[in-house]
């Protein structure tokens, strides 16, 4: 142990790099205090701060790679794994059947277009699949950061929004593995098989979950937090490797993980990871911003503006749908703002198409798109903030 602590101070080169990591996470602390003022979403600033400290950017940085790449492949089973854990089975069954009319409205109105300019641009059946998923799935991270910043948890708008977004995110348990086939270019037959396991994966543990809930739970003890937290963040972790393995989603895999545990220890294992979830999730967006290029967004800028566009447009449908009984007429648009946000999954999606999408840079045409319509989400809750029931 103190050779390790002496040859790390002996080189300078480990200690100029261990002050840039703790920089940039500074920096990234002093932007959440500055986005939690604001009332803004804290992603679009993330991704702008890995912008100016990445390569072209105002001051970059040379972070370590091979760190950032590593928590940031944390930082997305952590949003998937303390998404899982906010939901039951009963409340995923319960969401399906009461926003299951608002679901496929929202699939068709968003991902429809993504699906049909990929193609006009050329990309391919697998680039338009990519650019559907990215157009189609709002950012559940982002959603609950704002719910949770202005304090509308016990909003009937709030919670309305948040059926859809459930209906979402089980739509990337077969999607996930079914473009990662696309992408990697297996077989017709490979790609079914992706996908049935996926969905037998899923049903499964939603199966277990209805069933066998009190077992599971009786094994895990809330009083050892210490012991939950390394337990629930080791296995979310170890599901994540072994899926990624076998051709599974790792991030969904993380997210059914999370769907096992119920009642006082899910609250107990949030309530310990929310920290670890926000550090790495953090460094997530960091990576992302870092690797992208700022000389390539000008070219795409057009390009995310349409979608953008688009994408809101999709998403006030569906936000209209699901608050047309209610009285307040800003009800749709507050229902909007928490849909539009584009955020975590787009971004895991673009990772995993990006060597099949010729001609863009997908990366960069999905940092923007991220960015619009964050910025977009935050200012429309906060112009319509005022009058919003908090009951």
């Amino acid at each position: 142990m103190f050779q390790i602590l002496s040859a790390a101070a002996a080189d300078p080169a480990d200690s100029i790099l261990l002050a840039e990591i703790g920089g940039a996470l500074l920096v990234l602390g002093i932007v959440a205090f500055i986005a939690n003022r604001l009332k803004f979403s804290v992603v679009p600033l993330y991704l702008l701060v890995g912008l100016a400290i990445g390569e072209g950017g105002l001051v970059p940085l040379g972070v370590s790679e091979d760190f950032l790449d590593t928590g940031a492949q944390i930082g997305a089973i952590m949003l998937l794994l303390l998404l899982g854990l906010e939901y039951s089975a009963y409340d995923l069954a319960k969401a399906f059947q009461e926003r299951k009319s608002a679901g496929l409205i929202d699939f068709l109105a968003n991902s429809t277009p993504g699906f049909i300019l990929g193609l006009l641009l050329g990309w391919g059946v697998g680039g338009a699949l990519a650019l559907a998923g990215i157009t189609y799935v709002s950012s559940s991270g982002i959603a609950a950061q704002l719910i949770k910043e202005m304090g509308w948890r016990k909003s009937e708008v709030a919670k309305r929004a948040i059926g859809v977004l459930v209906f979402e995110d089980l739509a990337l348990a077969p999607y996930l593995p079914f473009l990662t086939s696309v992408v990697l270019g297996v077989s017709v037959i490979s790609g079914l098989i992706s996908v049935s396991l996926a969905l037998a994966i899923t049903g499964l543990v939603i199966l277990i979950s209805f069933k066998g809930t009190s077992k599971l739970v009786k094994i895990l003890d809330p009083n050892e937090p210490g012991g939950l937290l390394l337990t629930v963040f080791g296995a979310a972790l170890l599901a994540a490797g072994l899926a990624d393995l076998v051709g599974f989603s790792g991030v969904v895999a993380a997210f059914l993980i999370g769907l096992l545990l119920t009642g006082e220890v899910a609250e107990t294992a949030r309530a310990r990871l929310s920290p670890i979830r926000d550090i790495f999730s953090a460094i997530f967006f960091l990576f992302f911003g870092i690797t992208t290029d700022p000389a390539d967004l000008p070219a795409v800028l057009p390009l995310a503006l349409l979608l953008a566009a688009l994408g809101i447009a999709g998403k006030y449908l569906v936000g209209w749908w699901v608050t047309r009984d209610l009285t307040d007429k800003l009800s749709a648009w507050r229902a909007t703002g928490f849909l539009i946000a584009r955020g975590e999954f787009s971004m895991v999606i673009a990772a995993l198409a990006a060597p099949i999408v010729i001609g863009v840079e997908l990366q960069a045409l999905t940092l923007a798109y991220v960015i619009i319509t964050a910025f977009v989400a935050s200012a429309v809750l906060r112009f319509t903030r005022s009058s919003l029931d908090r009951r």
